[in-house]
């Protein structure tokens, strides 16, 4: 159904639309609201967010349609309006196309025409409306979705290709917020939840600055990947800059605590399984990567203290000329046989 508002200072005018349009208003195909000068026009958008468009006069007391037209965009920029008037000379139908008018209906008002045009209107309403609902939906989308998952989501090719793997080389990092589970008890909900997005804004935007994807957030902890060229440095270098950021940032107060938001993070490189994996049946799926890389840097930010950046020997070899690193020494890694060296880097 189609809301339209109709602004006419003519008293006859509302009945005379109620009887030319009786059938298509019992049908619920239109929909009426009335208003007899702009200034009221403006009352009746703000009270009805969801109009459609507008047939509008141009002579009326109090503020003219051309007036109104001025003021629409800033009332509601989705409307479009349909200026009917007997003051049909071109310099008012310029006028009123130069302040947005969407078209321009003579009178006396031939109502075949009339509703032609309306119906015109209101396609091009709704195209607008959908396409600022596809944008709106793709921003959102854009929140949970890896880029080259959107990208070629436009591919015919898609829906049959969302259960095929590839193996890639690329870096894996897990940022870790240190003791914040601690505080969860001691303030209310909100409180926690946005200090943690807070804290979680300023990991992310050195991992995108980085060229990193955000693969998942996993409760008080974050979960990036890094691929293309100098991955692995990329990825320490988001990590240290993270660090930066957050020794910058005072403690506070937190119930009977005082909570100091520091990381530990765990860094691992090389070969990986990246695909969507889930249950297609219940169309829940997850575009992240897997293997032994992946679990061994989780297992790395798990044996980091707070505020340090641990590495695996094999990853200290490969950064050892860019980045300043220090030896922690063995430690045993949850499912390795065998202790692994691992090293923290300084800067």
């Amino acid at each position: 159904m189609a809301k339209i508002l109709v602004v006419d200072d003519e008293a006859d005018l509302e009945l005379l639309v109620k009887q030319k349009f009786r059938r298509k208003i019992r049908e619920n195909v239109y929909e009426f609201v009335f208003a007899q000068n702009g200034e009221e026009a403006l009352q009746k958008v703000a009270e009805h967010p969801d109009l459609d468009i507008i047939l509008s006069d141009i002579n009326m007391p109090v503020m003219d349609g051309l007036t109104l037209l001025s003021r629409l965009p800033d009332a509601n920029p989705m409307l479009k309006a349909v200026v009917v008037s007997a003051y049909g000379d071109m310099q008012n139908i310029r006028t009123a196309m130069n302040r947005g008018a969407f078209d321009f209906v003579c009178k006396p008002v031939d109502f075949d025409d009339l509703d032609l045009t309306m119906e015109k209107t209101i396609q091009h309403v709704r195209q607008l409306q959908q396409t600022i609902k596809a944008i709106k939906e793709n921003d959102i989308l854009k929140m949970y979705v890896d880029e080259n998952v959107l990208n070629f989501m436009t591919h015919k090719e898609f829906e049959s290709s969302l259960l095929k793997n590839e193996i890639l080389e690329a870096t894996v990092v897990f940022f870790d917020v240190v003791g914040f589970t601690a505080i969860t008890e001691q303030v209310p909900a909100n409180t926690v939840v946005n200090l943690l997005n807070s804290l979680f804004d300023k990991v992310v935007q050195e991992i995108i600055k980085q060229g990193g994807v955000i693969d998942k957030f996993m409760g008080d902890a974050v979960m990036a990947v890094f691929k293309g060229d100098y991955h692995l440095d990329r990825a320490i270098d988001a990590a240290l800059a993270v660090k930066h950021n957050l020794s910058g940032v005072p403690a506070e107060q937190m119930g009977d605590k005082i909570y100091k938001p520091e990381i530990s993070v765990g860094i691992n490189t090389g070969e990986m399984v990246s695909g969507n994996i889930g249950s297609a049946s219940l169309k829940r799926l997850d575009f992240t990567v897997i293997g032994d890389v992946v679990n061994t840097a989780q297992r790395l930010q798990s044996a980091a203290k707070p505020g340090q950046i641990v590495i695996s020997e094999e990853v200290y070899q490969k950064a050892k000329e860019s980045f300043k690193c220090e030896l922690i020494g063995e430690v045993v890694l949850k499912n390795k046989v065998k202790p692994v060296v691992i090293y923290q880097v300084v800067e």
